[in-house]
């Protein structure tokens, strides 16, 4: 149930990159990486989260060292291709 629960937050907190890199954003390009990369990113990461909260809670330290590396590796992941960056916003100087 804590890995259910943490998918769905993950995919929560994931649904505003996820409206904007795919329904576009300056001059309608949208950013399918936010779908394909993202979501599933966004996904693991909350159950990730939700195992490591519920094995810290149950004092299970192995299986909460072990989900919190998954979680380390996804965020960095997540951070080393960016992918939640979306499409631009705005056209900024020199447009």
């Amino acid at each position: 149930m804590a890995a259910a629960a943490g998918g769905a937050a993950g995919m929560l907190a994931w649904a505003p990159y996820g409206r904007h890199g795919i329904l576009g954003g300056f001059e309608g390009t949208s950013e399918w990486n936010v779908l394909w990369f993202g979501l599933p990113v966004m996904t693991f990461g909350g159950v990730a989260a939700g195992i490591t909260l519920f094995a810290l809670a149950r004092r299970k330290w192995r299986q909460a060292l072990g989900a919190a590396a998954v979680l380390a590796a996804l965020a960095g992941f997540g951070v080393a291709f960016d992918v939640l960056e979306g499409p631009p916003l705005s056209c900024g100087p020199g447009c």
